[in-house]
């Protein structure tokens, strides 16, 4: 059990890496586009080879369909409540935009947080499962949650110091994030290890499709926006990286 809230807390941790480096330096907007691309390559190969894999193999296509519609269908909901609460820029890498964006209230920092921790519960869930059975964890859907996060949390603390959080908040409140996903995982595996296996199929497919909606409504537009066409290159970079990560 340790060892699944570790693991959960490693990938929710990448948030808070991302928002101490952006206390520390500033990157340039290109690279975190090419960041943000690769991220989205090796989370669409784990969306694929890990989580939709997992769902087929576990029941039939139609549970993995159901689960992948309803995963869509509810991020998208989410997205929109997170959107008119103030988090609608908490992917977003172009920082110095953020800071003479009118439109980010006060209430956005709560927004950007919220939006996060609904980000990362359903990551670290299924990565908790990855555990069930002895197996160790799977490390291209780790390795694809943690790239995500980074820039994730360097565009949420722009956010978050514009809404007027202090520093040492804007820390603490992500180190509650890695907390909630450390935990996130812990309950994946222990809560679903001796679930039926048409349950597990549901909630692999249902995270794919909300993974998959994600990378579609917030994190592809804001690449290309930082990083230009080649983005794609990156993106695809990351697809093979997820490849060989599955096959190791």
């Amino acid at each position: 059990m340790g060892s699944a809230f570790f693991w959960g807390a490693v990938s929710g941790g990448a948030v808070l890496l991302g928002a101490i480096i952006s206390m520390i330096i500033h990157i340039p907007r290109k690279i975190l586009g090419f960041i943000i691309a690769f991220g989205v390559g090796v989370l669409i190969g784990a969306a694929t080879f890990e989580l939709l894999q997992e769902s087929l193999e576990k029941s039939e296509l139609t549970n993995t369909i159901l689960g992948f519609v309803a995963g869509a269908v509810t991020f998208t909901i989410i997205e929109a409540i997170i959107t008119r609460k103030g988090g609608k820029h908490r992917k977003r890498s172009n920082a110095h935009e953020l800071q003479n964006d009118s439109s980010e209230e006060s209430g956005g920092g709560l927004g950007i947080f919220i939006g996060t921790v609904m980000d990362a519960i359903p990551e670290s869930i299924m990565l908790g499962t990855t555990l069930i059975g002895g197996k160790g964890v799977s490390m291209l859907l780790l390795i694809a949650i943690f790239i995500s996060n980074i820039p994730e949390g360097l565009s949420s603390t722009a956010g978050m110091l514009k809404s007027g959080q202090s520093k040492g908040k804007v820390i603490g409140l992500f180190v509650a994030v890695t907390v909630v996903a450390g935990l996130s995982a812990l309950f994946g595996y222990v809560f679903l290890d001796h679930a039926n296996p048409a349950v597990i199929s549901i909630i692999s497919s249902f995270a794919a499709g909300g993974i998959i909606t994600m990378i579609g409504a917030t994190m592809m537009p804001e690449a290309y926006e930082d990083g230009g066409a080649l983005v794609g290159l990156f993106t695809a970079a990351g697809v093979i990286t997820s490849i060989l990560l599955d096959h190791l």
